[in-house]
């Protein structure tokens, strides 16, 4: 009998106060993050039960989901918005809360702001009523989306009452091809073993080309295991992330960092460890990736053709609606419009790596291209370094910080029957608009589209080098070594 353990279980048993029976256990709960739709009816509740927020120091709360990204913005276009953003406001000022508003230098959302502020650490408990909660785990934390309820349960209570999850290493061998991101990592993940490949599951993300990836990489790869139908999802926190967190807002300080550290670091899954699941993946033969239908599972390899099984019932439905074929190829798909924004891609990484692709070109006639930063200082970081002017200059809208289109909330969306390729991470019916079809895809591939004015492999559009930028040479050769590799 071995006693190596598993980093989910290590987490899990830290914050375990007492074992309840039937294959639950009462859960400490160190963090929990608020947004408008659904932060300020469990404060409103958790108020008209007679109960209070035991310690409002571990609950933070944003105005994110519904607000207003368009220039010079003043509240939400959001039919009846206005009245959750006021009673945000109300609930976390009674209740002691920090909210981060819209006028907060560190506004944006949820799933970007808690990194960039350190409120979520390697080892932590961390639940927000929102489904991309599990985004956070890429800091080595436990985060995972909960119910308005339950959030009223673990403000009141600083614990949950949670069903143990089984245990799920996905591991990525080798190394991306260029071109290849972590979006496409997730995507292929779905799209090989369904949308409820993982449900059940705390998935720990492991490999080389997992180690290999920045922090915001490891971010978008957690964020997509919602769509994998996991519980949650982390990586074991290392050099990248400590890099990361040092220094930051709500970091530890002084001896308390030094302590943190030594703490961090055993923050492994042991040598011998076994999990209830294993699944193996070649990240060398990870293509850029793209959805066909309605489902992240309907992803296939950017320069393959859709399936032809026999389509009936939902997948038939599926291809109805997204007006494609059996057999077609998805380059050169004309689109209507592109979308660079969410939790999943809206990092200032993801905004560099498209910056380089767009720079010296322009987005085609007739397509709306908007980025929306997914953090008031993402975008701050964005305009020091120029890359705002870069994406003028090609066409695209820039906005202020938010969530914007990545969903319809009446308030803002694209054209009815309108193709949008974008950097989202749902494309379901509906999602950014009634009857817009939604094409999910990396930054670079969304890019790359919108300047073809077509579905496109980022693969083949190349930074183009500027006078006096070397890099930009270096990278348009690795692009191209690439495309030429295939």
């Amino acid at each position: 009998m071995t006693n190596s353990r598993t980093l989910f279980a290590k987490l899990w048993d830290a914050h375990v106060i007492a074992s309840l029976g039937m294959g639950e256990d009462l859960v400490a709960i160190d963090r929990v993050f608020l947004h408008e739709r659904t932060g300020s009816v469990a404060l409103r509740s958790l108020a008209a039960s007679g109960r209070c927020v035991t310690d409002p120091r571990r609950i933070f709360a944003v105005t994110d989901h519904i607000v207003d990204t368009l220039p010079g913005r003043t509240g939400t276009l959001v039919p009846g918005g206005a009245a959750f953003l006021e009673a945000t406001r109300e609930e976390t000022r009674k209740a002691g809360i920090h909210l981060f508003d819209v006028e907060d230098p560190d506004q944006g959302i949820v799933h970007v702001i808690s990194p960039e502020l350190a409120i979520v650490l390697p080892g932590a408990t961390l639940v927000c009523p929102d489904s991309h909660s599990c985004s956070q785990g890429a800091l080595g934390a436990l985060a995972w989306g909960i119910g308005s309820t339950e959030a009223e349960h673990a403000m009141a209570t600083g614990t949950l009452r949670v069903r143990r999850p089984g245990t799920m290493r996905v591991t990525f061998s080798g190394r991306l091809g260029p071109g290849v991101t972590a979006k496409d990592m997730a995507l292929a993940l779905i799209a090989t073993h369904g949308a409820s490949g993982g449900k059940g599951h705390a998935i720990e993300f492991a490999g080389e080309a997992v180690a290999a990836l920045d922090l915001e990489g490891r971010l978008t790869l957690c964020n997509m295991a919602a769509e994998f139908g996991a519980m949650t999802a982390f990586v074991a926190p290392d050099e990248v992330i400590f890099d990361y967190l040092k220094g930051r807002r709500y970091a530890p300080r002084g001896p308390a960092w030094d302590a943190a550290l030594t703490a961090w670091r055993l923050l492994a899954t042991d040598p011998g460890a076994t999990f209830d699941r294993e699944i193996v993946m070649d990240a060398h033969a990870v293509a850029p990736m793209m959805s066909w239908g309605v489902s992240p599972q309907d992803s296939v390899p950017i320069d393959a053709s859709i399936p032809t099984p026999p389509y009936t019932g939902s997948s038939a439905r599926a291809l109805d609606y997204m007006a494609l074929r059996p057999g077609q190829q998805l380059l050169g798909t004309p689109i209507d419009a592109a979308f660079i924004g969410s939790c999943t891609n809206s990092r200032l990484a993801d905004l560099r790596r498209v910056a380089a692709i767009v720079r010296g070109r322009h987005v085609a006639n007739g397509i709306t291209a908007i980025i929306v930063p997914g953090s008031s200082a993402v975008r701050r970081a964005a305009e020091a370094e120029g890359i705002d002017r870069i994406f003028m200059d090609a066409g695209f809208d820039w906005r202020m910080s938010g969530c914007s289109l990545c969903f319809y909330a009446g308030g803002d969306g694209f054209a009815p029957g309108a193709r949008v390729i974008s950097s989202t991470n749902r494309n379901f019916e509906g999602r950014q608009g009634p009857g817009v079809r939604t094409h999910i895809a990396s930054p670079e591939t969304v890019a790359a589209s919108a300047i073809a004015g077509a579905i496109a492999d980022p693969r083949d559009w190349p930074p183009l080098p500027a006078p006096g930028d070397g890099k930009a040479d270096d990278r348009a050769h690795a692009f191209t070594a690439g495309a030429e590799a295939r």
